[in-house]
């Protein structure tokens, strides 16, 4: 572990008591070293079968992150580029990642308005 994540980990690693009521991060690069839930397949296999809505990363996208990390399914990956891509196989269609996108370059659009996606055959 760098120095800079065991510092980060100092703000986070106290009891409740010592710990600051609102931690505030300017982005993701800022966030401490946490543990977060990974994609796997589920006892009835993949979770984005039943998806109703999917989200849509738009080409105008900033790669701020925040989509990333408001994330609750682990699903949002960020790329070499610094682009963010989404795994549909597990991505419940919930819309956190578009409603708490600052530019709304995420768009939740209907399964059945989707033409063709590679990714689902």
């Amino acid at each position: 572990m760098s120095e800079l994540d065991t510092e980060k980990w100092k703000k986070i690693n106290k009891s409740r008591q010592e710990r600051p009521k609102v931690q505030e991060y300017k982005n993701w690069k800022e966030l401490p070293p946490i543990p977060i839930s990974l994609p796997i397949d589920g006892s009835i296999g993949t979770t984005g079968d039943w998806r109703t809505f999917r989200p849509v990363i738009n080409e105008n996208c900033n790669k701020c992150g925040i989509c990333w990390m408001y994330c609750p399914e682990g699903t949002i990956k960020k790329q070499e580029d610094g682009s963010f891509e989404i795994d549909l196989r597990y991505c419940k269609g919930c819309g956190i990642c578009a409603n708490e996108c600052p530019t709304n370059n995420i768009k939740m659009i209907r399964e059945s308005e989707e033409k063709d996606d590679p990714e689902s055959e």
